[in-house]
This record gives C-alpha cells, sequence and structure tokens, in this order.
C-alpha cells in the first residue's frame, strides 16, 4: 500500500509537469498535495514496517518527537492546501470571468508558500509543547506512530498548559481551514443554485467532485482518529481509524483525481507514451550496440 501511494501521487506530480495543458493553479495546488501526501505517509509507515521486519515495537524519544512534527507538518499541510483547493473552486465557478486575474501565479505560489509556513510553525509549536513534559520509561501508545494527544497522555508531569496550547493551535488552524470550507461553498451552492439550465449544474458540481470526495474522506478519517483517541479504553478501534486516516486516504488520492477527471487521465496516458517510446528506443539502441 505504501508503494501504491507513493507511486500514485508521484504520477500525478509527473503528469502535471509534463503536460502544459495542465499548468493551472487547480492543478498546481494538487501536484502540491500530492507531494504532501507522499511525505505524509512517508512519516509513519517505513517505520511500522521497520517493526515489522525486525519484530521490534520500540522506538526512541528523540525519533517519536520527530516522527509526530514531520507527521503535524504535512498533515497540517493536507489540511490547507484542501482548503486552497476549494477556494479555488469557489473562483472558478463564482468568479469564472475574472478566474485568471484573481489566481494569478504569483497568489498561487504565495498560498502554497504560506501553507508550507503556516503548518511548520503548527508542527513546532505543538512539539515544544511535548518536549516540555516529563515522561517515564518503558511507555507505550495504541498506535503504530507517535500521535501527539496520546504521547501526552503517558507524561509524568502536569499537562493542562501543553493541552490547551495544542487545541487552542489546533483549534485555529482546523477550525480556521473548516470556517473557510464551509464558506467557498456555502458559496458555491448558491451560485450553482442560480445556474437555469441542469446541465450547467452538473458541469459546475462535476468540477467540485474529486475535490469533495478527498475532503469528505480526509475529514471522516481524522475525526475517526481524534475521536477514538479520546477513548483510551478503545485502542483497536483507534488503530483501525489511524490506518484509514495515515494510510487509505493518501493512497485513494490520487484514484480519485484520475478515475474522475480526464485531463489526468490524458496526461497519464500521454506521459506512459512518452515512457513507452523511450524504453523502445533504448532497447533498440542497446541491441544495435
Amino acid at each position: 500500500m505504501y508503494l501504491i501511494t507513493v507511486f500514485g501521487n508521484l504520477l500525478i506530480i509527473l503528469a502535471v509537469s509534463s503536460d502544459s495543458h495542465l499548468h493551472t493553479p487547480m492543478y498546481f495546488f494538487l501536484s502540491n498535495l500530492s507531494f504532501a501526501d507522499i511525505c505524509f505517509i512517508s512519516t509513519t509507515i517505513p517505520k511500522m514496517l521497520w517493526n515489522i521486519q525486525t519484530h521490534s515495537k520500540g522506538m526512541t524519544y528523540e525519533g517519536c518527537i520527530i516522527q509526530m512534527q514531520f507527521f503535524l507538518l504535512f498533515g497540517g499541510l493536507d489540511v490547507l492546501l484542501l482548503t486552497v483547493m476549494a477556494y479555488d473552486r469557489y473562483v472558478a465557478i463564482c468568479h469564472p470571468l475574472h478566474y485568471m486575474v484573481i489566481m494569478s501565479p504569483q497568489l498561487c505560489g504565495l498560498v502554497v508558500l504560506s501553507s508550507y509556513i503556516v503548518s511548520f510553525l503548527y508542527s513546532l509549536l505543538q512539539s515544544l509543547m511535548v518536549v516540555q513534559l516529563s515522561f517515564c520509561t518503558n511507555n507505550e501508545i495504541p498506535h503504530f506512530f507517535c500521535e501527539t494527544s496520546q504521547v501526552a497522555l503517558l507524561a509524568c508531569s502536569d499537562t493542562f498548559i501543553c493541552d490547551m496550547v495544542m487545541y487552542f493551535a489546533g483549534a485555529l488552524v482546523g477550525g480556521g481551514s473548516f470556517t473557510c470550507l464551509l464558506y467557498s461553498y456555502s458559496q458555491i451552492v448558491s451560485s450553482v443554485c442560480g445556474i437555469s439550465s441542469a446541465q450547467g449544474k452538473y458541469k459546475a458540481l462535476s468540477t467540485c467532485a474529486s475535490h469533495l470526495s478527498v475532503l469528505s474522506l480526509f475529514y471522516c478519517s481524522a475525526l475517526g482518529v481524534y475521536t477514538a483517541s479520546a477513548d483510551t479504553h478503545s485502542s483497536h478501534s483507534s488503530a483501525i481509524t489511524s490506518v484509514m486516516y495515515t494510510v487509505v486516504t493518501p493512497m485513494l488520492n490520487p484514484f480519485i483525481y484520475s478515475l474522475r477527471n480526464n485531463d489526468i487521465k490524458g496526461a497519464l496516458k500521454i506521459l506512459f507514451t512518452k515512457e513507452t517510446i523511450k524504453e523502445i528506443i533504448d532497447l533498440v539502441l542497446k541491441n544495435c550496440c
């Protein structure tokens, strides 16, 4: 599943970068989302596979903190990029004539850069809060990765300030993103309802179908993880929802976008054709030599 996820998201990045028709804001954000998904799954799964191979469940304190920071970094980046993509769809549907003016290359680059900076600061703040806590030896968490709330529960020292800061930062990033999502899609629904023809409504909504699918999958699985984490007696369900959140969601994203998007499918066909021709030429040259 890890290789499928990495390969699928790499194909999306290659398809967008190789096809000039896909050099638009929507696909620019999509390629960054694919990159974030590759990094997101790479923070947890390689370590899990190594533990399975070596029959070990251990991780050092330093390794746990590093994994936690990168997990929060790319998890937060996913949230922010999905929010930016919702705004992109809002501008495309509600202000189509001004789309290329509003979503200029400068703005797109600035928004993506800001997403990286905010995600980094968010992960750094959360990690610093955990570092200040005191822990006893040989702790165990009901996850296959170091999840912030579960790690904080194991602390021997008082976690009140740490909890308040982490919840406030999470509410600020998550709540702010969710508010922007609701606003964008409320405006999209309002705009679509104003379209008279059924074909026009279908065309407008079809441009949001892939994003809505990914959005629903991501937020439902994330909600499941943190709901299950709140129940300390439900380690089995917590582990299942964690797998959905960290493995299944990044794996399905390329399939959702490629299967429902003719532009991506066309770019992938061209990409495979170019690679196939190149391989044939290389093979012929090797045989001639």
